[in-house]
């Protein structure tokens, strides 16, 4: 039996369950935190995703519900040595095991090399992908060769027409030092 599985509102337990599968190509706009981190507003910016569901052994003798996800997109955002729109190419490829609660979660966290999240029959995929896709995002984007020539420093000649009219304060105090033989 294949059930239809909708990715904001997906059972977990079932979709793994049936060894689900559900794919998409959304438009940047459905991710709002995402578009918050473009250099420039871009509609027509594709996010692509997969997950696919399964059923693993568990530690416990059980089985464990396991989800695949694959997401990519290109997306521009702000060079940081030139402040110009560099397209930067997003990837994630993670596998996440489903645990009972919370508790669970953070009891088991330390020791497992896989990311745990909490069981529920309305997970939202698409915030899972939203929120690998910005863990992806680099701390410094910047080009291989930027685009204009990079300023690497500040001249402002008023700061340095009012430097050169200061007078040396030790001159001031050497005029003021009686010389010998006064």
């Amino acid at each position: 039996m294949n059930r239809e599985f909708a990715p904001t509102r997906l059972d977990v337990a079932g979709f793994a369950a049936e060894e689900g599968t559900l794919a998409a190509v959304d438009l940047i706009a459905t991710y709002p935190r995402l578009v918050s981190e473009l250099a420039d507003p871009a509609d027509d910016i594709a996010v692509r995703w997969e997950a696919h569901g399964a059923q693993r052994p568990g530690a416990t003798g059980g089985t464990a519900s396991w989800l695949h996800l694959v997401a990519s997109s290109a997306v521009p955002l702000v060079c940081q040595r030139c402040l110009t729109p560099v397209d930067t190419e997003l990837e994630v490829d993670r596998w996440f095991r489903f645990v009972a609660d919370e508790a669970t979660a953070e009891a088991e966290d330390d020791g497992s090399e896989e990311d745990l999240l909490v069981t529920s029959r309305d997970f939202n995929v698409q915030e899972l992908v939203e929120d690998e896709l910005l863990m992806e995002i680099p701390i410094t984007p910047v080009h291989d060769v930027c685009p204009v020539p990079v300023k690497l420093s500040v001249v402002d000649a008023d700061f340095d027409e009012s430097e050169a009219a200061k007078p040396n304060p030790f001159a001031v105090l050497g005029a003021l030092r009686p010389r010998k033989g006064e």
